[in-house]
């Protein structure tokens, strides 16, 4: 199966839909890798922060598909941002990450940290060298807002490729959208599905996405399972895509989402379900004993 790509602002494309491995344990990781590439997934999401970048690594080797075919893409966490200490981060990754790594497809600041930002735009600036050299072919960000790269684009000469960001029918962030698409960045959904919703520790009150009347209408109608239908939403509207399990079925089944097409009024039905509220946390308020935790050598 040839899985379709987008095409991001600097010509380097990435697949529209990848595995994401938020929450992976590190003994479940690797074989998750494993299954997705035998699945069809060329794309894979890590981060320095999960804990899990040498799993990832080894699930690839495991996989017996070549390294070039594979595209990479993992975070440096905020405790390692400023300029040396991210040209820093990236050789710890690619040191976990194993053989074949030496070049990463895709690196990205995963929090905007704005109470620091001078040392988010060291951090960017480190992955603008890491761009000139080679040694990454795209960079980007996550969980920034309009306003994050306002100021990011003041102080920096690329434009991000991507911006991951929390984004599911009840919570689209539509003004996100279009701040991303202006600047040619590429929208990309982390809890795509809702896998999230319940984001420890934060929100009363908190809906389950895939239990939601209309994506499970939609779903009956094209003989799809609820998942199935909003990662199609998201291919359909142009945004990148990663959803996590390590469950080989639904890993699966996850990517069996291209023998369908959405009209425009289901996608309409979708979008109307946004509700404004994000799930996971605001990345304006600052998490100091998140933010602050270091990330092992090795």
């Amino acid at each position: 199966m040839s899985i379709p790509t987008f095409t991001l602002n600097n010509g380097v494309e990435i697949p529209v839909i990848g595995l994401g491995v938020y929450q992976s344990a590190p003994e479940e990781t690797a074989a998750a890798v494993e299954a997705a590439l035998a699945s069809g997934y060329r794309h894979i999401d890590t981060a320095a922060a999960y804990g899990n970048e040498r799993q990832v690594g080894e699930g690839i080797r495991a996989s017996g598909v070549d390294r070039s075919e594979v595209f990479l893409e993992t975070k440096v966490w905020v405790s390692d941002f400023g300029y040396d200490e991210t040209l820093h981060a990236f050789e710890k990754a690619t040191r976990k990450l194993g053989d074949g790594f030496e070049q990463l497809d895709l690196l990205i600041l995963h929090q905007p940290a704005p109470s620091r930002f001078e040392k988010t735009v060291g951090a960017y600036r480190a992955l603008e060298t890491l761009l000139a050299d080679g040694r990454v072919r795209a960079i980007g960000v996550s969980n920034f807002t309009p306003a994050h790269l306002d100021r990011l684009a003041a102080e920096t000469s690329v434009v991000p490729a991507v911006n991951q960001v929390e984004l599911h029918p009840y919570f689209a962030q539509p003004e996100l959208q279009k701040a991303d698409a202006e600047r040619g960045i590429l929208t990309q959904a982390w809890s795509p599905i809702g896998g999230i919703t319940f984001y420890p520790g934060w929100g009363d009150d908190r809906r389950n996405v895939m239990e939601d009347e209309t994506i499970a209408a939609l779903a009956a109608a094209h003989g799809k399972s609820p998942a199935q239908v909003m990662l199609r939403w998201h291919i359909q509207e142009g945004r990148s895509v990663i959803p996590k399990s390590v469950n080989p079925t639904r890993i699966a089944e996850n990517i069996d989402v291209f023998d369908f097409e959405l009209t425009p009024d289901e996608i309409a039905r979708i979008d109307a379900l946004d509700t404004g509220r994000r799930s996971g946390p605001d990345p304006d308020v600052e998490r100091p004993e998140m933010f602050d935790r270091p990330i092992p050598e090795d």
